[in-house]
């Protein structure tokens, strides 16, 4: 387990020790959201009953956090590898997929949950936010963080220089978050939007995320997590796939 352990440190530590960057500037900007949002619509909407605008959406805008950090964590490490010729390090030595998948999930994982925690801890600390299961919070954090840790091994994989990396991520991972129900609840959508929000993966974790809160979601959780299970097993089989067959990697 030496290797795995060198690897899962080398990866909390390469995120860590630039957390102005990769902590507080996503927690800022998140803040700044929330700023906006529930100064421009705190009176005009409310989405569940006996609940604010700005309540409400305190949940959605730390899971997007997450996802996105835990999507950036994966993706930038290997892009930089792949750019800077050090991947090779990471082939020769004795690390199976399974270690290397791993270790790589767990970083974006706790980078994922830091800034979650740090939004939240914030946010608390203005606005008084129930909580209905923090075992159903935990579940869907992890759950997310780590699909997104698994997806974003994929893309620094398949990415070969930074502008595809930012490519994917500005047109598919932030569309997909922003578009997940985030600032609103899918019911309040036309039924065409509405059938294709059930379609995005991301809306699961967020509806899932914010059942934890409210004890109100706009689809039962178990089919929430059931879904997310699902997406997480056939993305983890495609990364160790990759990885095992060299795929961009040993060249």
């Amino acid at each position: 387990m030496n290797g795995f352990l060198t690897l899962l440190y080398k990866e909390l530590l390469r995120f860590w020790k630039v957390g102005l960057q990769t902590v507080f500037a996503p927690m800022l900007s998140t803040l700044l959201y929330l700023l906006i949002f529930s100064h421009a619509l705190e009176e005009r909407m409310q989405a569940y009953p006996g609940i604010t605008y700005t309540v409400f959406l305190i949940p959605g805008l730390v899971i997007m956090a997450m996802l996105q950090n835990a999507f950036a964590n994966s993706s930038s490490s290997l892009i930089q590898s792949t750019v800077s010729g050090n991947h090779i390090f990471m082939l020769l030595s004795p690390l199976s997929c399974q270690e290397i998948f791993t270790a790589y999930v767990l970083a974006s994982v706790v980078r994922g949950l830091v800034v979650g925690l740090g939004i939240y801890g914030v946010a608390v600390g203005f606005y008084e936010l129930p909580l209905y299961s923090f075992a159903w919070v935990f579940v869907f954090a992890l759950m997310g963080t780590a699909l997104l840790g698994a997806i974003g091994i994929i893309a620094g994989i398949w990415a070969e220089k930074f502008e595809q990396l930012a490519a994917l991520q500005n047109f598919v991972i932030l569309p997909l978050t922003f578009l997940s129900g985030t600032f609103y609840t899918i019911s309040s959508l036309p039924p065409f939007w509405r059938g294709l929000s059930y379609l995005n993966p991301f809306f699961y974790m967020v509806d899932g995320f914010r059942y934890g809160f409210f004890r109100s979601s706009d689809v039962s959780p178990y089919l929430s997590l059931g879904i997310l299970m699902a997406c997480f097993l056939a993305v983890s089989w495609g990364t160790l796939r990759m990885l095992k067959t060299g795929y961009k990697i040993r060249k």
